[in-house]
């Protein structure tokens, strides 16, 4: 699998503290190994049929699509970006 970024998530990602992004770094890391990986708790998004969110931590979540063999990341912070995913 690939990995693209959307210019929401870019954006997203850029404003979140250096902690936060490392973090994020390593869920995409597992999300290319395995993304049955417990701690991504990978999941369908209620009312966004195509679009999937994966754990970042308690507070933080990542919004993606699988495309083919692409994954899109859409938008990444906190819970709040799950309102417009």
């Amino acid at each position: 699998m690939k990995i693209a970024f959307t210019k929401p998530f870019i954006r997203d990602y850029q404003g979140l503290p250096a902690h936060i992004q490392k973090q994020i770094d390593e869920q995409i890391e597992r999300l290319l190994d395995n993304p049955r990986h417990p701690s991504l708790r990978m999941k369908k998004m209620e009312g966004h049929p195509s679009v999937w969110e994966i754990r970042i931590t308690g507070g933080y979540r990542l919004t993606l699509q699988i495309d083919d063999d692409t994954y899109l990341l859409r938008r990444v912070g906190s819970h709040d970006i799950l309102k417009r995913p």
